[in-house]
């Protein structure tokens, strides 16, 4: 199974940086699906999260649920000319989710909101997790 994004799908923040894993991820090893989906909104569930919790991406792999920096750090470390930044993971977590979560906390003050996210090409839209 590939790995799995999900994000905010309401935030410019999460959406630019979906953009930009697509577009710095050559082998597509990534999927994507927005938490308000009804499978994002299963994974929540499943791992016990509020249903209203975005504050943060996520990654799924392989049954394991990555957040904040962690998933950030484990993103980055597969794509194409940003895979240095996994360097970080030596920072100490509370450091690193510190600055995570003071961008997450006034990312719609900071980037605002959308109604639309970006329109896929036929192939991106196979990226996508719907459901």
């Amino acid at each position: 199974m590939p790995d799995i994004i999900l994000f905010d799908g309401v935030c410019n923040f999460c959406n630019a940086s979906i953009n930009f894993v697509i577009d710095h991820d050559p082998t597509h090893r990534f999927r994507f699906a927005s938490l308000q989906s009804p499978f994002g909104q299963r994974i929540l569930t499943d791992n016990h999260r509020q249903t209203s919790d975005f504050d943060s991406v996520l990654l799924l792999r392989d049954g394991q649920l990555y957040q904040k920096s962690d998933a950030a750090l484990e993103i980055a470390r597969y794509l194409k000319r940003w895979s240095w930044l996994y360097i970080f993971r030596f920072v100490p977590r509370f450091i690193r989710d510190f600055f995570y979560s003071l961008i997450a906390k006034n990312r719609y003050r900071l980037f605002g909101k959308t109604e639309a996210c970006r329109i896929p090409t036929p192939e991106e839209k196979k990226l996508f997790v719907i459901e």
